[in-house]
């Protein structure tokens, strides 16, 4: 097999091992109607994965905990957090976010 098809096959499986589960519960669970309760469940999951993704990043950027002013990432969070509160949009809270750490690192650091 050549090095080309070797690549495209490699692609073509990892494509279908990231699909797969996600397909397959939208497929199955299309035939049923969940409890309303399951639903209000279900709202939750995407904040609590988020939040077991940022947390850490935001607390521990050097992979130990640091509660101080000189975390940047942990200052810049706070107003971005108010941005998101107030706005509800993604594209500015994710905008000025950005803004928000360049211009600690510029000024603060």
């Amino acid at each position: 097999m050549e090095i080309e098809q070797r690549i495209a096959l490699t692609i073509l499986l990892m494509a279908l091992v990231t699909y797969i589960p996600r397909a397959l519960p939208l497929l199955v669970l299309a035939k049923f109607s969940l409890p309303k309760a399951v639903i209000a469940w279900l709202r939750y999951v995407p904040v609590a994965v988020l939040s077991a993704l940022l947390f850490p990043a935001l607390l521990m950027p050097d992979g130990k905990l640091e509660l101080s002013l000189s975390n940047e990432f942990l200052v810049a969070s706070l107003p971005t957090l108010l941005v998101a509160w107030r706005t509800k949009s993604l594209f500015w809270t994710v905008i000025l976010g950005i803004l928000f750490v360049a211009v600690l690192r510029y000024w603060w650091v």
